[in-house]
């Protein structure tokens, strides 16, 4: 979708039709922090499974989600917000952290990249883990940071288990671990596709540029607790 349009005259009358809707509307606050299944959208909201595509099919037409096959289970697919969606929608509710921890399964390229880009927007303290750590960052990852401009101190990859604590703010940043983690955690989940297999600069660079563009919309929204900066 070209978002340069996303707010011409037409385009605002089309997307302000879509959202003339409660539940749409809190559907697109839900998402506009994180990436959810459509099965996920309808327990969170309560709503049953026929409404819940009657709603998700308007916002689609509208242009305002897109889908992603999941890279964990691939019978899932996760909705997302277009990139460069209207902030002025977003929701204004913050919650309060004292951490934020960034979860991808081998703890080697994105979340380290979202912890170093998140330093760059919020005086939170980040950390990064993964659910089945490998023994270093990737090279790739360490070279998207230097060309866009991010100081990364990579850590070595650690596991997430037995590290978080009460006042963390979890981001899963990658299918597999959103998908391992505890269903009970209380996570968000971008759905980040994997730059590792392919291994280009470029999949590296469009990870990195999507993580960044989630956590400008995000950022804000998650503010410190007293003595967590």
């Amino acid at each position: 979708m070209n978002t340069d349009r996303l707010w011409t005259v037409e385009r605002r009358v089309e997307v302000h039709a879509a959202l003339a809707d409660t539940t749409r509307l809190r559907i697109v606050d839900a998402l506009s922090i994180g990436d959810m299944s459509s099965s996920e959208l309808g327990s969170l909201l309560s709503v049953p499974t026929n409404l819940m595509a009657h709603h998700i099919q308007v916002l689609d037409r509208a242009g305002l989600l897109r889908r992603t096959r999941s890279e964990g289970d691939r019978r899932r697919s996760y909705l997302q917000l277009v990139p460069g969606f209207g902030t002025q929608l977003l929701p204004p509710a913050t919650v309060a952290a004292t951490r934020v921890v960034f979860v991808c399964s081998q703890n080697t390229a994105r979340s380290q990249l979202a912890a170093a880009a998140w330093a760059q927007h919020s005086s939170v303290p980040a950390t990064s883990a993964g659910t089945h750590p490998a023994e270093r960052v990737h090279p790739g990852a360490l070279a998207a940071a230097r060309r866009h401009g991010i100081d990364i101190r990579a850590r070595h990859p650690q596991s997430v288990a037995g590290m978080l604590r009460d006042g963390d703010v979890v981001i899963a940043v990658c299918d597999n671990a959103h998908e391992e983690l505890d269903a009970g955690l209380t996570r968000l989940h971008w759905s980040i596709p994997d730059p590792v297999p392919t291994g280009t600069p470029a999949a590296f660079d469009q990870a990195l540029e999507q993580i960044v563009d989630r956590i400008e919309r995000v950022a804000s929204t998650i503010t410190p607790t007293d003595g967590s900066t």
